[in-house]
């Protein structure tokens, strides 16, 4: 049986997850979608291994599994790109190094004179818990949309400035967080492991 906190004969399953990133803009869209739920996260700045993989699924596997050598406790990471159709889904997982190197311009430079700017935000969220070692859980979330042929707004961070979601007029980078956490990909791959980590509680 699981007491209050989660915990299975000293092992970990409780509700405080350590979401593992460097990134801070990761981190507060995490928290505010997951604050309806149940449990707490934590961010813990740990670099971890990041293989040269196309697929999202894989890289964030293998960093969770990483991320386990040095952390205690059920832990996620997320691993995230944009996926563009006419460029053959590039960037794709490499997008982190193409916005350090390209940034927002160096994208939309690429896409001059493109009719088709059909795009993908893709985001990979991988648990893992010392009960569960070396076994991963992956949630997967996909917003569809569009680049923009500028450059707009000025929240949000990483190509959210050029992407505008299905369906609207405003990019990522026009809307504040609430309004983002709407229709992003990484509230969808965040509420779909909230939802299977309750109920994992539980069991």
């Amino acid at each position: 049986m699981l007491s209050e906190e989660g915990d299975i004969n000293g092992l970990s399953r409780g509700r405080t997850v350590r979401f593992v990133t460097g990134n801070r803009h990761k981190f507060q869209e995490a928290q505010r979608i997951l604050s309806s739920y149940s449990f707490e996260i934590e961010m813990v700045k740990e670099k971890t291994l990041e293989v040269q993989d196309k697929d999202l699924e894989t890289i964030a596997a293998t960093s969770v599994r990483d991320a386990k050598n040095r952390v205690s406790g059920p832990i996620i990471v997320e691993d995230a790109g944009l996926f563009i159709e006419s460029l053959n889904s590039f960037p794709g997982p490499y997008s982190a190094y193409v916005y350090e190197t390209l940034g927002c311009e160096g994208v939309l430079k690429l896409l001059e004179g493109q009719e088709d700017r059909r795009a993908e935000f893709r985001s990979a969220i991988a648990y893992i818990d010392d009960l569960m070692k070396p076994a991963v859980k992956i949630f997967l979330g996909v917003a569809t949309g569009r680049i923009s042929m500028e450059m707009r707004g000025s929240y949000g961070f990483g190509f959210d400035p050029v992407f505008i979601p299905e369906e609207q007029s405003s990019t990522f980078g026009e809307m504040s967080l609430e309004e983002k956490n709407r229709y992003s990909h990484r509230a969808k791959s965040l509420k779909a492991f909230a939802s299977w980590y309750l109920a994992y509680l539980r069991d």
